[in-house]
């Protein structure tokens, strides 16, 4: 590790949690440079979805680039984006009666949530936008004024403003309606608080801590958003592309996002791509008033045009309600085990948060886990909510041993609590 420590920046985090040097992966599997074999219940924060070096995407990739298929391409059009954005219609938007635009971004999620404020500010007029309790959104300032986490706020050196904060759903209790405040607020012209340009969500708050909205909610959300002409833009960066069970994560809700953030998984093998979906009456762009260098990387492309072959069907989505099932089942018997009030479990489909109520706890049980060969990352606030968020297709014995492994070191580090 010295090269490591000599040469690169001291803001690495995941390298001090996970001290290996990491050689080789395959499926949901990785391995160090000394052979060592670690199930990962991290998918690169849920960017792959599909497990490292699918061999389907790795054919299409490798055909690809022995055909000299070109590689960067900005905003130009290329045969490799054709493909994208017609299967990307044809098996994700047109059989749910979706109509929507596809922006594409810098490479990063956050890119994607700058270009939808950047835009419902640009529709609306208006400057404000209402983000949530223990949301995250980003890195960059705008996407980080959204983002409820102190520490990394404080990093920003400026003012981070032009943002409200309101709870999340389940943020006051159960039985509170966080909504109501907000109603009764927009709908009183003496209240002081004008219409916001959007309201920014993430149906579940994934860094957040695995805080799950719940449907009456967010439907709520999307009908205030409409009656005060703002538009609702919904962050599905990390629980999109199947995390749940469905290709949205807001798929059986009734709602209709005017923007939708779509990263990580969607590039399939883990190489980079951000979008926005856009309702076509908010495309309001003129051409080039929003740009970036790496708009869509034609590799991308290539693999996650294959990613989305694994939805022509309900076969990966099957699989991934049956899969979140035993996890529930399993951490939920451990719930049990621990006799503990403070630690609760909370999630859908393939996206599991076990809030252990210590951030000491968590960060003990997470190195004890590594110390089991599974690479697992804590979340929430002051770290205390082990996230499970292995790959989709993680094999059944990967994800039983996995699960053993965690049940293993929370059990072993519950006197750090």
């Amino acid at each position: 590790m010295e090269v490591f420590e000599q040469l690169e920046s001291r803001i690495r985090g995941y390298c001090r949690t996970w001290p290996a040097v990491f050689d080789r992966a395959k499926g949901a599997r990785q391995i160090d440079e000394n052979g060592k074999e670690y199930i990962d219940f991290f998918a690169g924060a849920g960017v792959l979805n599909f497990g490292h070096n699918d061999d389907r995407m790795k054919a299409a990739l490798l055909r690809y680039l022995e055909s000299d298929g070109v590689t960067h391409s900005l905003d130009m059009a290329t045969t490799a984006k054709r493909t994208f954005l017609q299967t990307f219609h044809d098996v994700v938007l047109k059989p749910r009666g979706l109509d929507y635009r596809m922006q594409f971004t810098g490479p990063t999620g956050s890119n994607a949530v700058e270009a939808a404020l950047k835009l419902a500010r640009k529709v609306t007029g208006r400057r404000t936008v209402v983000a949530f309790t223990n949301g995250f959104h980003g890195m960059t300032l705008g996407s980080l004024a959204c983002t409820g986490n102190a520490k990394y706020r404080d990093a920003a050196g400026v003012p981070l403003e032009h943002v409200v904060r309101a709870p999340f759903d389940g943020y006051l209790g159960e039985d509170v309606d966080t909504l109501e405040e907000l109603r009764r607020m927009l709908a009183d012209p003496s209240s002081g608080v004008a219409p916001p340009a959007a309201f920014v969500v993430e149906t579940i708050q994934a860094e957040g801590g695995v805080n799950v909205a719940r449907t009456a909610w967010l439907k709520g959300l999307a009908e205030l958003a409409k009656a005060h002409g703002a538009l609702l833009i919904v962050d599905d960066i990390q629980v999109g592309v199947g995390r749940t069970g469905s290709y949205f994560s807001f798929d059986g809700t009734g709602i209709e996002p005017d923007i939708v953030c779509l990263a990580k998984g969607i590039g399939g093998y883990g190489l980079p791509l951000a979008v926005c979906l856009v309702k076509p009456e908010h495309d309001q762009w003129s051409p080039g008033e929003h740009t970036g260098t790496f708009r869509g990387q034609d590799l991308a492309f290539v693999a996650g045009t294959v990613a989305l072959s694994y939805f022509a069907d309900d076969a990966l989505c099957d699989a991934v309600k049956r899969k979140g099932a035993k996890t529930h089942g399993r951490l939920d018997a451990l719930v049990e085990s621990l006799g503990r009030p403070e630690v609760d479990l909370r999630g859908r489909g393939m996206i599991h948060g076990l809030d252990l109520g210590s951030g000491a706890w968590a960060t003990a049980a997470t190195k004890a886990a590594f110390e089991r060969q599974l690479i697992i990352s804590p979340c929430g606030p002051s770290g205390r909510v082990m996230k499970v968020i292995a790959p989709l297709n993680i094999p059944d014995a990967d994800l039983d041993a996995g699960l053993d492994r965690l049940c293993e070191a929370v059990q072993a580090t519950k006197g750090a609590a």
